[in-house]
């Protein structure tokens, strides 16, 4: 189910939200949950069972690494007064958290990629293939697996506590009493985390939360008309930006990438028009997500900033995916010593960490290249002190020079393989003399509509205001704006095909 389809905005979300406010606020967090395993499994129900899993195995791990329950040795107090396990039941627990986690992801998302390798290198050898066995990427996995690793790699480190801890501190009561009493807490504790994990808003597509920002607001989250308001405002201009302009500029650019030849003007035009939908696409989908965890009381980080401002590329990664650029920086590139290990060290780590960033984002060569000529850049832009060696031209040729590094990037993110890429890199700089049949495309690339929407795209993202300023206080005409966008949103969805989210297939 996609927030974009008519099943969610009509049928849905409204009766969601109905049934989560006319719930009691002691078992809204199990209404939020049991919905959200409907929204998860509305497809494919047999997914629920694996993340399912996922959420019982980490939430035992969690108690085990913190120290609420005891296998190896005994528990001690910390310095803060709170249990802690041996260290050698620490480390066995967030081993089986990791190897859980990672071994789910590392199967459903590249087994087949690496079948499909395998068999390559098998052929050159003049040997047999190998029988493909195909394994369905259930959705969302790259990023509900990220945050229950991060829940306990945070409450190893002692950046987190686990969601026993506070059902038991709001029974005022350390040790509950009996068997019974003992089961109902840890029941409890075990939805609030189901319910940090499996919550519609952020579960299939993002943003990547951290436990411990959402900690507090599982148990007390405030619920007011301004609240849901600013949800409805953030929704309303999150699909907005799906429906009006993502999709048109993905018509573009899906013809300009599938043509056989292009001019270079055409090319040009198509992977500027990718730019802007895989922008307007993720960065409304997160709009969308924050509005309805408004919708329903939680507050959510902000996870773009305007990235297609950015004067270098290590601005980019500050600016784009916020949270999944700071989820690889606290726990991949700071693991592996950061910058404390000297420089050679420091560039390795960056190479690394975007090339791993890239096989997050699919199981392909592409994605390889695509890492690698980020993490390249970042390596170059460390020289030069976090800054871009063309720092001393002027701050808008700043801007162009990144946008273009940006987009030369995207064609290995965009095309279909190796080839491809390469294919349309020679249109880019004019090495292909498009046929007269293929000319006739140009019509279709360049329609007034599409055209106009080029232009809005590229307006917006270099001089418009981001939602998450104009949200910050929403007055009668701001409200008045966003419902008309609304209404013109749900009209265009009649005209369109269904189309997903990009970052669904993720």
């Amino acid at each position: 189910m996609v927030f974009s389809s008519h099943v969610f905005l009509f049928g849905f979300l409204p009766l969601t939200l109905l049934l989560y406010y006319i719930s009691p606020r002691s078992v809204r967090n199990l209404t939020l949950t049991a919905t959200s395993y409907i929204f998860y499994g509305w497809a494919t129900p047999y997914f629920i069972f694996l993340i399912a899993w996922s959420t019982v195995v980490d939430y035992v791990c969690g108690n085990f690494i913190y120290g609420h329950w005891r296998v190896f040795g005994a528990l001690t107090k910390g310095s803060n007064g709170e249990p802690r396990a041996s260290t050698f039941q620490r480390k066995l627990f967030l081993t089986i958290s990791l190897v859980s986690n990672i071994g789910m992801l590392g199967f459903f998302k590249y087994f087949t990629f690496a079948e499909v390798n395998l068999n390559a290198i098998l052929k050159v050898c003049g040997h047999d293939a190998f029988p493909l066995l195909l394994v369905t990427l259930p959705v969302g996995i790259s990023f509900y697996t990220f945050e229950s690793i991060s829940y306990n790699v945070d409450i190893y480190l002692g950046r987190a506590r686990p969601a026993i801890v506070w059902v038991e501190r709001l029974s005022k009561a350390e040790e509950p009493r009996g068997f019974l009493s003992q089961l109902f807490h840890e029941l409890k504790a075990l939805n609030a985390f189901a319910c940090y994990i499996t919550q519609f808003p952020h579960l299939v597509a993002g943003p990547i939360i951290r436990y411990q920002d959402l900690e507090k607001q599982i148990h007390f989250r405030s619920h007011s008309v301004e609240k849901f308001g600013r949800g409805v405002f953030f929704f309303a201009l999150g699909l907005a930006k799906k429906v009006l302009i993502a999709n048109p500029m993905g018509d573009v650019a899906d013809v300009a990438f599938e043509a056989n030849a292009l001019a270079w003007l055409d090319a040009w035009y198509g992977l500027f028009a990718y730019a802007f939908q895989i922008y307007f696409d993720f960065s409304g989908y997160s709009d969308m997500a924050i509005g309805l965890g408004l919708m329903v009381g939680f507050e959510f980080n902000k996870n773009f900033d305007s990235p297609y401002k950015s004067q270098s590329i290590t601005e980019f990664w500050r600016r784009w995916h916020i949270s999944l650029s700071t989820w690889l920086r606290d726990y991949l590139y700071i693991p592996l010593g950061g910058n404390r290990k000297g420089p050679l060290r420091t560039y390795c780590n960056l190479v690394l960490v975007m090339l791993l960033g890239g096989l997050w984002h699919g199981a392909s060569w592409n994605f390889l290249v695509w890492g690698a000529i980020h993490g390249g850049w970042l390596c170059l832009e460390r020289l030069q002190g976090k800054t871009s060696f063309y720092a001393r031209i002027p701050a808008l040729f700043r801007i162009v020079v990144t946008f273009l590094i940006v987009n030369l990037a995207w064609v290995f993110f965009r095309a279909a393989d190796l080839a491809s890429s390469f294919h349309f890199l020679e249109a880019l700089v004019g090495l292909q003399d498009p046929s007269p049949a293929e000319l006739l495309l140009r019509p279709v690339l360049y329609s007034k509509f599409h055209l106009i929407w080029f232009i809005l795209a590229a307006g917006i993202s270099f001089f418009g205001i981001q939602t998450w300023d104009l949200a910050k206080q929403i007055s009668p005409l701001k409200a008045t704006a966003a419902l008309l966008v609304l209404a013109w949103t749900f009209v265009a969805m009649s005209t369109q095909a269904f189309n997903p989210f990009l970052y669904f297939r993720f």
